[in-house]
């Protein structure tokens, strides 16, 4: 109900085990960041700015080319779009550059028929997004967050970091093997497995410094189970109300449930969101959440008026379900 009960801190954020973690550390999300993303966009819906059910051609008219007139926001939003990754070779430092991406995404044709399933999309969906958003509100997703709640209330969580916060991320150790994406189809090495798939050949400080908002949103756990609260807490954000509660419906509401395309379960989305029919996010069936390659995890539970979040800097092979945020998330609901 918007109230602080608990937040954990521990370990160390260097490489050598020296430096502990402490309330200033802040470590990438990965796909976590998604969440946040999902919230701006239903604020902005709120505030009649753009609409789930409208297609997003009608904010970007750009995206109406290669067969893409009819693609909604709710369904760009739930991996519907058949966008999930290039299949032409491209130069993978271009992923930091934003508009060269959306114009891309803006040029390509569906890789499956738009609305008819879902097909994770761990980089593009963060541009999507970004765009639909940015076309609605006339700011990105990682300006919002800072002039809206990372500089009047002091979260801590960044798309786009400047110099004196990229020197308080941890440094993040690579997972001992890559994640299990099942049995490897033409759009699974599309999403995860070119090598233009994700962002590379830059260096670390200019990747951090861009705006990714799929993947290298940083965060402490504290701010990122707070930027959802409004989710779960009927659309309050400290004591303001910023998102309606036809908003958070439309939000919260199923858009497809099926064996996903690109990540290895039979998933439900809702508009950025998973819907927890795995029990990904604990034992609750009423929550939501979203989870990040390594192990980061966020949880939306509107039934209890609950949000949770785990980060850290010790990736695992989890695409989702990481052990050590379930451990953390079931504890919750023991004591609740």
């Amino acid at each position: 109900d918007g109230e602080k009960v608990v937040n954990l801190i521990g370990g160390y954020t260097d490489r050598a085990r020296a430096a502990p973690w402490t309330e200033e550390t802040l470590a990438c999300l990965y796909s976590s960041g998604k969440a946040a993303a999902a919230m701006l966009i239903a604020r902005a819906a709120s505030d009649g700015l753009l609409h789930y059910d409208a297609p997003v051609a009608d904010l970007w008219p750009e995206f109406v080319q290669g067969g893409k007139g009819a693609i909604t926001v709710a369904e760009a939003l739930s991996h519907q779009g058949g966008l999930c990754g290039f299949p032409n070779e491209m130069p993978p430092e271009e992923w930091l550059d934003a508009a060269a991406i959306a114009a891309r995404l803006g040029r390509m044709a569906p890789l499956w028929p738009p609305g008819s399933a879902s097909g994770y999309h761990p980089q593009t969906f963060g541009f999507i997004a970004n765009e639909i958003h940015r076309r609605a509100t006339g700011r990105t997703i990682g300006v919002t967050l800072r002039e809206d709640f990372c500089e009047p209330y002091g979260l801590s969580l960044f798309c786009g970091m400047r110099e004196e916060e990229i020197a308080r991320a941890a440094y993040m150790p690579k997972p001992p093997r890559a994640p299990d994406l099942g049995p490897i189809t033409p759009l699974k090495e599309y999403a995860f497995l070119k090598p233009w798939s994700a962002p590379g050949r830059v260096a670390r400080e200019a990747w951090m410094a861009a705006e990714l908002p799929a993947s290298n949103t940083h965060a402490d756990a504290r701010s990122l189970a707070e930027i959802v609260q409004p989710f779960a807490n009927g659309g309050l954000f400290r004591g303001d109300r910023i998102l309606s509660s036809n908003a958070i419906e439309q939000a919260l509401a199923e858009r497809i449930n099926g064996d996903d395309l690109v990540l290895p379960f039979h998933l439900s989305w809702a508009a950025g969101l998973m819907r927890n029919v795995n029990g990904h996010f604990g034992p609750s069936q009423s929550a939501y959440g979203h989870a990040g390659f390594g192990g980061s995890a966020v949880v939306i539970d509107p039934a209890r008026g609950l949000t949770a979040a785990y980060v850290m800097n010790k990736m695992s092979p989890h695409l989702v379900g990481d052990p050590r945020s379930l451990t953390l998330i079931n504890a919750v609901y023991d004591v609740l």
